[in-house]
C-alpha cells in the first residue's frame, strides 16, 4: 500500500517515525448486518458481498480507518479491500493462497493486513520527504553509539592475536562479538589484522521483528506490523529493504549462523571461519599428501559411500576438530571422496556460474598459447575466496601429477574426475553438461599443467 502527500517529518529525531506508528489510524471493521450467500470461508462478517463502490463508500460513513470487504460487480469472484484513509476511499485489490495479501506482504488475518497497511499509509503519507532522505547520511560507516564497544573488541582481537598466531577467531573473541550487534561485531571484525579481507554480499531475507527495530543502516525506526525489513542471514544485519541496496558488500557471516560446513557457501564459510580457504579443503588435502600421493588411482577410485558421509559429518558437527587421521579412516579413497563431495555440494562451484561459460570459450581456442591468456584473463574474474582455493588445489593436484608412476593419474585423468567437479553450467541442462565435458576437463588440464603460471 502506498500513498503520496506534500507533507513531510520536520523532527531529525530517530523516534519520530516510531511516535508516528503509535498515531497512525486504528482498523475499525464495518459488519455486515445480513448473512450473506457464497461468503468465502476466509472472510468474516467484514464482507459484504456484491456492492458498488459507490455503496461501499456510504458504508464506510467518512470515519478513518474503516474498512470493509466486498466482492466486484464487473469481475465476480473477485474481491477488493474498500478501506478509508486520507477523507477519501481507496480499493486494493484483495488475494488469497492461504494468506490474506494486496502485495508483496502475506498477513494471518484482514486486521493485520488492515493494520500493517494503515501504519504504512500514515508514515508514507506524513513522513514522505523525510524516508525518500533517510539512505542519504546512514550511520553505517561512522557508529558514534558503537565506538567504545567497537574499540574494545578490537582491543580483544589484538590481544588475542599477540597470544596466539592462530588463522581462526578464538573462543574469547567470540564471547566479545557475541554481546555486541552485527553492525559493531562487522566494525571490529574489520580492524582486525587476521581477518581475510574478502568481498561478500549481505544475504538478506524479508523478516518480521518482534518489538520495535530500528535500521542498523540509517538509524531509523522500522515500521509496519510483519516484514518491517530484512535481515542477513549470515551476519544478522537489520536494515530497512530500501537500505538494503546501498549496504557494502561487507558481510562477516557469524559463526553461530553458519550451520554447516558442505553446502554452505564457499566466501560465507571462509569469512566465517577467518580462514584464507575452506577448512575441508586445508585438512583434506594435507592428509592426503601425508600418506595418499603415492595411492594407485587417487581421485579416481571411489571410497565406500557410507564412510564419505560420515566425514561430511564430522566436518559438518566438529569443524576443524573433525578427526579424518588413517586411525579412523585407513582407505584414503575416503578422504579423496569427502574432498569431492564438497566441491560438488557447494552451492555456487568454485568456477563460479557467472564464468563459466568464458571458461569454456577460452578452452575452446585452437590456439595454445592465446588459450593460456584467455584462461588466466577469466581466472581474474572469480571471487577472491574462489581463486584462492582453486589456486591451492591446483598446486595439491600437481604434485599428485609428480608421483604419477606410482598412483597413474596425470593431468588428463585429473582433468576427467574434477572438471565436473569443480565446473557447472547456469541451466541445469544434461545436455549442456555432455557436451561440455571435454572442455571442463581441458580446463582443469589447463590449470594443473600451468598452475605456476596461472595463479
Amino acid at each position: 500500500m502506498a500513498a503520496s502527500s506534500n507533507s513531510s517529518l520536520s523532527g531529525s529525531s530517530v523516534s519520530s517515525v516510531y511516535q508516528l506508528q503509535q498515531e497512525a489510524p486504528r482498523p475499525k471493521r464495518i459488519i455486515c448486518p445480513g448473512e450473506v450467500e457464497n461468503r468465502p470461508k476466509y472472510y468474516g462478517r467484514e464482507f459484504h458481498g456484491i456492492i458498488s463502490r459507490e455503496q461501499a463508500d456510504e458504508l464506510l460513513g467518512g470515519v478513518e480507518g474503516a474498512y470493509i470487504l466486498r466482492e466486484s460487480q464487473r469481475q465476480p469472484g473477485c474481491y477488493t479491500l474498500a478501506l478509508r484513509f486520507g477523507n477519501q476511499t481507496l480499493n486494493y485489490r484483495l488475494f488469497y493462497d492461504g494468506k490474506h495479501f494486496v502485495g508483496e506482504k502475506r498477513f494471518e488475518s484482514i486486521h493485520d493486513l488492515v493494520t500493517d497497511g494503515l501504519i504504512t499509509l500514515y508514515i508514507e503519507t506524513k513522513a514522505s520527504e523525510y524516508i525518500s532522505k533517510m539512505t542519504t547520511n546512514p550511520i553505517y560507516e561512522h557508529i558514534g553509539y558503537a565506538t567504545l564497544l567497537r574499540e574494545k573488541v578490537s582491543r580483544r582481537l589484538s590481544r588475542s592475536k599477540n597470544e596466539s598466531r592462530k588463522t581462526n577467531v578464538t573462543n574469547e573473541e567470540h564471547t566479545a562479538v557475541e554481546k555486541i550487534s552485527s553492525l559493531v561485531r562487522r566494525a571490529a571484525l574489520t580492524h582486525n589484522d587476521n581477518h581475510f579481507n574478502y568481498e561478500k554480499t549481505h544475504n538478506f531475507k524479508v523478516h518480521t521483528f518482534r518489538g520495535p527495530h530500528w535500521c542498523e543502516y540509517c538509524a531509523n525506526f522500522m515500521w509496519g506490523l510483519i516484514a518491517q525489513g530484512v535481515r542477513c542471514s549470515d551476519c544478522g544485519l537489520n536494515v530497512h529493504k530500501q537500505c538494503s541496496k546501498h549496504v557494502p558488500n561487507d558481510c562477516q557471516p557469524d559463526l553461530k549462523r553458519i550451520k554447516k560446513v558442505y553446502c554452505c557457501d564457499l566466501t560465507t564459510l571462509v569469512k566465517a571461519h577467518n580462514t584464507q580457504r575452506p577448512m575441508v579443503v586445508d585438512i583434506c588435502i594435507r592428509e592426503i599428501e601425508a600418506r595418499g600421493l603415492k595411492s594407485e588411482g587417487l581421485y579416481r577410485v571411489s571410497g565406500f559411500t557410507e564412510h564419505i558421509e560420515d566425514v561430511k559429518m564430522a566436518f559438518d558437527r566438529d569443524g576443524e576438530k573433525a578427526d579424518i587421521s588413517a586411525n579412523i579412516y585407513p582407505d584414503i579413497n575416503i578422504i579423496t571422496g569427502a574432498l569431492k563431495l564438497y566441491f560438488r555440494d557447494l552451492p555456487i562451484p568454485v568456477i563460479t556460474y557467472d564464468t563459466y561459460s568464458k571458461f569454456i570459450e577460452a578452452a575452446k581456442i585452437s590456439n595454445a598459447d592465446e588459450r593460456l591468456e584467455a584462461v588466466h584473463e577469466v581466472l581474474m574474474l572469480l571471487p577472491p575466496a574462489h581463486y584462492e582455493t582453486l589456486r591451492y588445489l591446483m598446486i595439491h593436484l600437481k604434485k599428485v601429477t609428480m608421483n604419477e608412476k606410482d598412483n597413474f593419474m596425470n593431468a588428463e585423468n585429473l582433468g576427467i574426475v574434477f572438471g565436473p567437479t569443480l565446473m557447472r553450467p547456469p541451466e541445469d541442462s544434461t545436455l549442456t553438461t555432455l557436451h561440455d565435458m571435454r572442455y571442463q576437463k581441458l580446463i582443469v588440464q589447463i590449470l594443473i599443467e600451468n598452475e605456476d603460471v596461472l595463479f
